[in-house]
């Protein structure tokens, strides 16, 4: 389900194809390429480098900032010199973050070509900026005309003028086919400007192998005429130098002469895939990268010829793609026409000889790749983990240049190489020696889970900021946004937390701040607490403020010790739309069902906003789960029949490519659910495709397979999947609904019945939904199923099943049950073992400590045959209303074990 997420994590960006073809005898070789400027740079000596070495250092002693969420597919951004941070949304928003006031607005929204994962695609500040306010932004051109503008503007007190646009590169692109557009844009030390751009090429239609169909009307589907040609931008990363008069010029050694007679001279590296992240070591000018790989069914070394790479370029060549992967491992050469395989490419002598070609026919040699990996478990790499992939590269860290820097990474990681993967969502730290080989990877900051993290960047003042772009495809995710990562050497900084009582709510809205979880790993220390609401300012732990205009607020909390470190911590509350209520009524038992029993309900809903109620968003169902010992963990989303399968399907790589509602990479889960309603066979055929994978029942994207997946949650997943065309029928708001359902079929089904409402919004603010249920269960229940408590549990086999109850009870000791109506209840029957001093059970409300309602008296006794169970009733006062229950044993006088109780039923 998720490895096609490779063609899509970059959200591609196209670029340029060149359909004309020139004869043979007017192209040059790689071998006339050998002017001065282009020899690569081979000469110069590596840099030396010192990388840390040792134990890592002390994980307390990183702090982390949401600085903001809610993004809509955020891309890339750039740390401005005041800290200010501007954001490249892919559907061409650019979004400003104040570093001072903690807000985030939209300053501009560009005209993009959004289709195929192209768009705005990449920003990056000048080295200069201080002077001359200039931010460079490369996307997708909207309109007609199939181009990627690589632009300069003018940017000044938090406002984007967009008259000053200065166009430095227009890229030809086509928009038939997806996919890849990397776009990403970075200054290296010198000055320099790199911009990846991936290879616009058809990757749905390569029937397992590369995409090299040479057939005619087939050359948007080759990519011997995009990465591995030299007069196309494709597949590439360029380098230019910006001039001041929004022109540019090109440096010394690229990779072909600067007249452009063998190629395009802005290419530094090519034969790339989709370098999607990029970074430029600032000491040795070697250039890093992620190429996110193929979906083949070529073998390989591991597994298939489908690597993730991590690249390093430490002069201008060409890097394989697409003939080669990972360590120079080659493709065969595939005919589309015959279907047949033939003898791939030669690594060292490398030649194009594709009629789509319009450059060199014989190119530099393939360079291996630095790290690569596939879908199964590396063996050379076993950190990077196994499933949908989608690597990236980040920042190359020296101690050296941040000399003063406030949060300044320890020694440990000088000289090492960040890498990230979108997918997997880890961050790796990469050890090289002297030369840049590569020694050794290690988890970076595991604890910090960044759900896809897009891009990572450190400041100059030793912070690392990583983009977040969330959970699901396409969309504006509550869980994208900023971190700004932090490390304190000496006096460590506190951590932040502000909490709100209310979140949300109508005008006025009176909320109680607190910031009593934030905490200092330092003792001793001493903290303040500033919050900032809107223009106000407020000292204190715990505050309150009224809103009484409607609006979005940020309340930023800044936390400080008396040493100086500080750290801050944002909640967003919304105000002008109160949430709707609902509530049921009934004046039968809330808790539990019994044989021959009527529920009576009457479901109310109210808004304050809403003066009328919109009918058509009022859900009531009911329903009879086939187990009820588990509903809590369903009822949040609705779906408690499968809840513990979402909870499965949560952990899997699947929804990377699959959400919901809409289509991502792949079908919505609700598209295949309709698809397959009705089919005898739908449950046996998806399952069986979960596990062994497949490709061509929705599109081209395979469909990776998941072998160590076993066949009953595939099944459980298969079922979850195709509930989801069926629609529950809603039922009145009120009425009698007689429980019949559970007769004859145990005591582990549920009754279900749920309301929900969702307001029409209100004063700017989105519709807020509110729900309530009661959940009836069996009025036999387990002991051992306790919520808390503190005795032990037996679990033995009888005749091949299993028994379990709570066992050698003494003195003192407890369990309590929660959430139980006691409306209407009589009596407690115990089913109890009488083995050993005997006791007393107490009943009582609310805690240990709490009021009697009832007590049982358990003899002393020597139980000869083990199987032999009393049934005991204890009488309970009359009481009402929902009560935590707390069974409490005692016998002061015993000095051995009380009795054994396998199950309690409450009777009316």
């Amino acid at each position: 389900m998720a490895n096609q997420l490779k063609f899509l994590v970059s959200l591609f960006l196209l670029s340029a194809i060149c359909a004309a073809t020139r004869p043979a005898a007017e192209r040059k070789t790689f071998r006339q390429i050998t002017g001065p400027e282009n020899l690569n740079r081979q000469d110069i000596p590596p840099v030396t480098r010192l990388s840390g070495t040792g134990n890592g250092p002390d994980s307390s002693r990183f702090t982390y900032v949401q600085l903001a969420s809610g993004l809509d597919e955020p891309m890339e951004m750039a740390i401005l010199p005041n800290y200010d941070i501007v954001i490249a949304e892919r559907k061409g928003a650019v979004r400003y973050f104040s570093n001072s006031t903690r807000e985030l607005k939209t300053i501009a929204h560009f005209n993009v070509f959004s289709g195929i994962e192209d768009g705005l695609l990449g920003v990056a500040a000048d080295p200069d900026f201080k002077k001359n306010n200039w931010l460079y932004f490369y996307y997708g051109v909207g309109g007609d005309r199939n181009v990627s503008h690589l632009a300069r503007f003018d940017f000044k007190d938090g406002k984007l003028d967009e008259s000053s646009k200065k166009v430095l590169l227009e890229i030809p692109t086509q928009r038939t086919y997806c996919c890849h557009s990397a776009g990403y844009l970075t200054f290296a030390s010198d000055g320099l400007l790199y911009l990846s751009i991936g290879d616009n090429t058809n990757a749905e239609e390569i029937e397992g192998h590369n995409p090299t169909d040479e057939r005619p009307g087939r050359a948007l589907a080759d990519d011997q005429g995009s990465t591995a040609n030299s007069n196309d931008y494709r597949g590439k990363i360029l380098r230019i130098k910006p001039e001041p008069d929004g022109t540019y010029s090109i440096p010394d050694g690229n990779l072909f002469p600067k007249d452009g007679s063998l190629g395009k001279p802005e290419i530094y590296v090519m034969g790339l895939r989709n370098p999607f992240r990029m970074s430029v070591d600032p000491k040795t000018q070697y250039v890093y990268w992620g190429d996110v790989g193929p979906d083949t069914e070529v073998k390989a070394s591991e597994g298939k010829l489908s690597y993730d790479e991590i690249n390093q370029a430490r002069k201008p060549g060409f890097f394989g793609y697409p003939y080669f992967l990972g360590a120079n491992e080659v493709f065969p050469k595939y005919d589309f026409e015959t279907k047949k395989e033939g003898p791939g490419k030669d690594p060292l002598n490398v030649i194009n000889e594709s009629p789509n070609n319009t450059g060199v026919r014989q190119l530099p040699p393939a360079q291996p790749a630095f790290i690569w990996y596939g879908k199964g478990p590396s063996a050379k790499w076993p950190l990077v983990g196994k499933g949908g992939a989608s690597a990236m590269a980040g920042p190359v860290y020296y101690s050296d240049l941040f000399p003063n820097a406030p949060y300044k990474l320890p020694d440990y990681y000088n000289g090492k190489l960040f890498i990230f993967d979108w997918i997997r969502k880890w961050i790796m730290a990469v050890t090289m020696d002297s030369q840049g080989n590569y020694v050794s990877m290690e988890p970076f900051l595991p604890q910090l889970k960044v759900v896809a993290p897009i891009d990572m960047q450190i400041a100059p003042d030793g912070a690392i900021y990583l983009l977040a772009y969330g959970t699901n495809w396409f969309a504006r995710n509550t869980d994208s946004g900023i971190i700004r990562v932090e490390y304190s050497e000496g006096n460590r900084n506190p951590v932040a937390s502000a909490k709100a009582d209310k979140t949300v709510g109508g005008v006025p809205l009176t909320v109680a701040f607190s910031a009593k979880d934030s905490k200092d790993h330092d003792p001793g220390d001493k903290l303040r607490y500033e919050w900032k609401i809107g223009s106000q300012k407020i000292t204190g732990e715990q505050v309150k403020h009224t809103f009484t205009k409607p609006g979005v607020y940020n309340a930023v909390l800044t936390v400080s010790d008396q040493n100086g470190g500080k750290s801050t911590a944002t909640t967003q509350i919304k105000v002008g739309n109160t949430p709707p209520e609902v509530h049921i009524k009934t004046s039968a038992n809330r808790t539990f069902y019994w044989d021959n029993t009527v529920l009576d309900y009457q479901i109310v809903i109210s808004d304050k906003e809403d003066k009328v109620l919109d009918r058509r968003k009022i859900g009531a169902a009911f329903n009879y789960i086939p187990f009820g010992k588990d509903l809590a963990s369903g009822l949040s989303s609705g779906n408690v029949q499968f809840a513990q399968t979402e909870k499965l399907y949560a952990t899997l790589d699947c929804k990377a490519c699959h959400t919901l509602e809409t289509k991502s990479i792949g079908p919505a889960l609700k598209e295949i659910a309709q698809r397959y309603a009705g089919k005898s066979d739908a449950a046996s055929v998806l399952a069986a495709k979960i596990i062994s994978g497949g490709s061509g029942n929705w599109g081209t994207y395979p469909m990776p397979p998941h072998a160590d997946l076993p066949k009953k949650d595939a099944e459980e997943i298969t079922a979850y999947i195709l509930s989801l065309s069926k629609k529950e029928a809603n039922i009145p708001l009120s009425g009698n609904i007689k429980l019949t359902q559970h007769e004859g079929k145990g005591n582990e089904g549920a009754y279900l019945l749920r309301a929900t409402y969702t307001d029409k919004g209100a004063n700017g603010i989105e519709p807020f939904t509110a729900s309530s249920q009661i959940v009836l269960k069996s009025p036999l229940i387990q002991m051992e199923d306790y919520d808390e408590g503190n005795v032990g549990v037996v679990i033995a086999t009888k005749n091949t099943a299993y028994v379990s109850y709570i066992a050698n009870i003494t003195n003192g000791k407890f369990t309590r049950f929660g959430n139980i109506d006691l409306t209407g209840i009589r009596n407690i029957r115990f089913r109890v073992q009488e083995l050993g001093a005997g006791g007393t059970i107490e009943v009582r409300l609310g805690g240990k400590d709490g009021a009697v309602i009832g007590t049982l008296d358990i003899p002393a006794g020597e139980v000869r045959d083990p199987e032999k169970w009393e049934e005991l009733s204890l009488a309970v006062k009359p009481t009402k209303g929902v009560q935590n229950l707390y069974f409490v044993y005692k016998n002061p006088a015993a000095r051995s074990a009380l009795f054994h109780i396998d199950w309690m039923f409450f009777e009316k």
